[in-house]
């Protein structure tokens, strides 16, 4: 199965953004009025002195538009200044039209007077006016790499169920931009916040954002109760968003020093660049670029004081560890030509239910939350066992082929995706499905077309009752050997979930075997031979089990992902046994194949990669590696040869 490797290009040449989001320490977002020609370019010297090449710019709205029918020319003046010395350094940036939101505060022109954004026409005409013209006066500057129509346009715009508004302000916004000359790569800027990636109606589609633009741009700013989601948030962002074809640039990402400490800033960022460029991101633009300790009595810094320390570098323009972190990643970058690098193919993949993102009549949104989070601790889980999934969305007929298909603690899917999930597994795969009734108690229970057909069994349901796990934990003790799990093994499971969630599936077996039982000697874990593959079925909800418990990961959902890829035959030619570390390949145009190990273990640990038949792992410096040694929560990278 194919993974998006899509990437931006300039003059058909692949295009890696590696860069910040750009406000001044003179001004943050009032820099404009506080124009510093010679601190900004200290500031772009220190960013590219470590290895980054671009920013993201941004039009404070109220300064560059003080009139619905005027630009400030003094301000466009300053902006072309601030080109200039992007060029002067041989770097880039992309600038932002409609700001707009920004860091915990709207700012509107004095002229808005409260109409609406997105379904005024005045409104929309008076912003599609502006870009055009921002466009018409930059559009030539060869340090402009692209254009972005707001900042978090959700948030300033708010949330609103009418869509068809949204696209419209998009495509009519879209138009101007091309129609005033602009070539460089568009995009709209909103965070890649749709209910597709979210579960979340706001307005805007995702879907319909990768039509008319050129990339996607996901802002990533998540608070978890996992080390290992949190390490992998925006890479599971990344991963759903680059299911839509386009290019995927991380356009928003960052820590503030309020929040973590130093080291642990440094280990954040690598953990989210390179489990991000594992999940399909060819671009990163960190939020931001400096501290603003001396714009405390500034909004929003005044009342949002965290926001002064999400800098790159200090306020005195010194660099932070994550500073650093970028640095040693972009130096990784060009030793892989990374430009020329695309994703391993996979055997793998993650069902993402369509209740993720589609409203179907009398259903509520709870369904789409627990789709979202154990279709992640599904996907989490997977990349620990070294599977490498994808995800293929029920939204778009399940595309791709894989040997393994997984369905983690699964409520809902259309009726035909369950039958053609049984004809995938006729034709040779294996497909896992975990039961669960989901959060609430609305028609709670298995919404499967064919459950007994299916996998072989007769539940033995009670109708508006459930079966609760009473035992805080559950133990899975297999009666046969299965994968690379021999007869005897056990597995445990934390308990966890709601009185409607934290429940198992009553069967009989009738043409399925028991693979395992749990402690009470029922049913766990059973397989349906199909055709030439098999289905199987777990009557415990182990991915949404795992999903709601903090600080879970790795746990035994890791293990038996591994031995399903060895019943299903999955390929991993480089394996590592120890759960805590990540294995994932990109593939050299030229042939040459890159292995990833990134480490989720708070200390220091050796590990020996296994190497299927003949092949051989270097270090980047052409030695031989046989024993890998990752520091805490680090990542080597390595040559896979004669594989």
């Amino acid at each position: 199965m194919q993974r998006t490797s899509a990437r931006l290009t300039s003059a058909a040449t692949p295009v890696t953004w590696l860069g910040a989001n750009y406000w001044s320490r003179t001004g943050g977002p009032l820099m404009w009025r506080s124009y510093d020609p010679d601190v900004v370019s200290e500031e772009l010297r220190v960013l590219r002195d470590h290895g980054l090449n671009m920013t993201r710019s941004f039009y404070y709205w109220p300064d560059f538009m003080p009139t619905p029918y005027t630009v400030d020319e003094e301000k466009c003046a300053l902006f072309a200044d601030f080109l200039d010395r992007h060029h002067e350094l041989g770097m880039t940036t992309v600038p932002t039209f409609i700001v707009g939101h920004m860091s915990g505060e709207n700012w509107d022109p004095s002229w808005r007077g409260g109409r609406d954004l997105y379904s005024d026409v005045w409104m929309v005409a008076r912003q599609a006016w502006f870009a055009g013209q921002m466009v018409r006066r930059f559009k030539d500057h060869p340090a402009v790499a692209g254009w972005l129509v707001s900042n978090e346009m959700p948030i300033y715009g708010d949330r609103t169920q009418d869509r068809e508004a949204v696209s419209s302000w998009a495509q009519i916004i879209a138009d101007a931009v091309r129609a005033a000359g602009g070539t460089q790569p568009f995009s709209l800027g909103e965070g890649a916040w749709g209910r597709e990636n979210t579960g979340n109606e706001n307005g805007f589609s995702v879907r319909y954002t990768a039509e008319i633009c050129d990339f996607l741009g996901p802002h990533v700013y998540r608070m978890e109760d996992d080390p290992v989601r949190q390490h992998h948030a925006a890479a599971w962002v990344c991963e759903l968003t680059g299911t839509f074809g386009r290019p995927v640039v991380l356009e928003e990402f960052g820590v503030s020093s309020d929040f973590v400490s130093g080291p642990n800033a440094a280990h954040y960022y690598r953990q989210v660049l390179h489990n991000s460029l594992l999940a399909g991101a060819t671009g990163w633009i960190a939020w931001n670029n400096t501290d603003y300790d001396n714009l405390k009595h500034q909004p929003p810094y005044l009342h949002h004081a965290f926001e002064m320390h999400f800098g790159l570098t200090d306020a005195k323009g010194a660099a932070k560890p994550q500073l650093r972190e970028l640095k040693e990643f972009a130096e990784l970058l060009e030793k892989v030509d990374f430009g020329r690098t695309r994703r391993a193919d996979t055997d793998t993949a993650v069902v993402i239910s369509s209740y993720l993102d589609t409203e179907y009549p009398f259903t509520r949104p709870e369904d789409a939350d627990h789709v979202y989070r154990t279709a992640r601790q599904a996907w989490v889980a997977g990349r620990l066992a070294g599977l490498a999934p994808a995800v293929t969305r029920e939204s778009d007929d399940l595309p791709g082929e894989a040997r393994l298909y997984l369905v983690p603690s699964t409520k809902q899917l259309l009726s035909p995706t369950w039958y053609e999930l049984e004809d995938r597994a006729r034709t040779g795969a294996t497909v896992y499905v975990s039961y669960c009734p989901g959060y609430h108690d609305e028609q709670r229970g298995p919404w499967y077309a064919h459950l007994n057909e299916m996998f072989g069994v007769e539940h033995q349901l009670e109708y508006g009752l459930v079966d609760p796990i009473e035992d805080d934990e559950v133990t899975f003790t297999f009666i046969r050997p299965f994968g690379n799990l021999s007869q005897g093994a056990r597995l445990t499971f934390r308990a966890a979930g709601t009185e409607n969630s934290r429940v198992f599936l009553p069967v009989e077996p009738t043409d399925a075997e028991v693979l395992a039982v749990d402690t009470h000697g029922r049913p766990a874990l059973l397989l349906r031979r199909v055709g030439e593959g098999s289905v199987i079925l777990s009557t415990y909800p182990l991915e949404h089990m795992a999903a709601v418990t903090p600080r879970v990961n790795p746990e035994d959902g890791v293990t038996l992902y591994d031995a399903l890829g060895t019943h299903a035959q999955v390929r991993r030619p480089v394996t590592v046994a120890d759960p805590r570390v990540v294995v994932d390949r990109l593939e050299h145009e030229d042939g040459r194949v890159f292995v990833w190990l990134v480490s989720q273990a708070r200390q220091e640990i050796s590990v020996k990669p296994v190497v299927e038949g003949d092949a051989t792992l270097y270090d980047l410096d052409v030695t031989p590696v046989d024993t890998v040694s990752l520091p805490e929560r680090g990542v080597r990278v390595l040559e896979l040869r004669g594989a």
